[in-house]
């Protein structure tokens, strides 16, 4: 007997990749002020933690929210580090550990331990322009 398949249920894809943009960070000389302009100018509404979040729904799934966080950063804190930009941008990601393996056999500078917390696990890398690189696979 064959088996029968269910049409509607797109297959799932696990291949190890980037999916969206998860993040948007900069250096400002004074992040309050930043986040005051933003907010009284554009109208960003702010968390409990300093960013802005704009959510969007995923494409291929609808019912899956996604979102993108912005947030300014004191010149010159160490999150960016070893970075010398003044930014960084952080990449929604699938499948993290299959990832990290392709970017390991690729010689990618890797800079962390893939990290989990209750919202995702998170590895930072270096691009080939130096430019730091937050990895962000959502829970």
């Amino acid at each position: 007997m064959e088996e029968q398949k269910d049409n509607l249920t797109p297959p799932v894809d696990n291949t190890p990749k980037v999916t969206g943009i998860g993040g948007i960070f900069f250096f400002s000389d004074n992040p309050q002020e930043t986040k005051d302009w933003y907010a009284k100018n554009l109208g960003f509404e702010m968390s409990a933690w300093g960013t802005s979040s704009f959510e969007s729904r995923n494409l291929n799934n609808p019912d899956e929210i996604e979102s993108l966080q912005w947030s300014p950063f004191k010149k010159g804190d160490e999150y960016f580090s070893p970075s010398k930009k003044d930014f960084m941008i952080n990449y929604r990601v699938q499948n993290i550990e299959g990832l990290v393996n392709k970017l390991k056999e690729n010689g990618v500078t890797i800079l962390d331990e893939v990290a989990t917390y209750d919202y995702g696990k998170f590895i930072h890398i270096m691009d080939g322009e130096g430019n730091k690189i937050e990895l962000w696979e959502p829970k």
